[in-house]
């Protein structure tokens, strides 16, 4: 007999590899598998690879350093939303702020952005004994397209960048 997914599992799963790429060895649904020599394709391996100038290097009005931001940003507004009940008003626009980064926070931009897919990963666990839930299965899936759509935006700046 085989177990039943959970039905939050495939979102999971996509928002995973959106924020940390494919599993060596495994398939994966959007990026690149990872490479015999380890590299991993996800969001969070993509900033890692980048200086300070270059995420916060300014392209049509953004920057990665931006994007990296907001990311973070969408990801703790789902927790605050989901989990704490809160309404905003959010600062959308201001999310991407400030576009530059220095060498030195540089790597608490890209720790922001590891912490709040943490929370969520988190939170999304503590939900797992819950019905399904269309509030929670939207707001679950729309992390996983939002991160996807800006791991695609910063892939496409980093060939201007890099």
């Amino acid at each position: 007999m085989s177990e039943t997914q959970h039905w939050l599992d495939g979102i999971v799963d996509i928002l995973r590899e959106a924020l940390e790429g494919g599993e060596p060895g495994q398939g994966t649904a959007f990026v690149e598998n990872t490479g015999a020599d380890g590299v991993r394709y996800g969001l969070l391996p993509t900033l890692a690879r980048l200086s300070a100038a270059q995420a916060s290097q300014e392209v049509y009005g953004t920057s990665v350093a931006g994007h990296a931001r907001h990311t973070a940003f969408h990801l703790e507004v789902l927790i605050r939303w989901d989990r704490d009940g809160e309404r905003g008003p959010f600062d959308w626009k201001g999310s991407f702020l400030p576009m530059q980064t220095s060498e030195e926070e540089w790597p608490a931009v890209q720790q922001r952005l590891r912490d709040a897919y943490e929370a969520v990963v988190a939170f999304e666990a503590s939900q797992r004994s819950q019905a399904p839930n269309g509030d929670l299965s939207g707001s679950f899936a729309g992390a996983a397209a939002h991160a996807a759509y800006h791991l695609g935006a910063i892939r496409q700046l980093i060939k201007v960048v890099a």
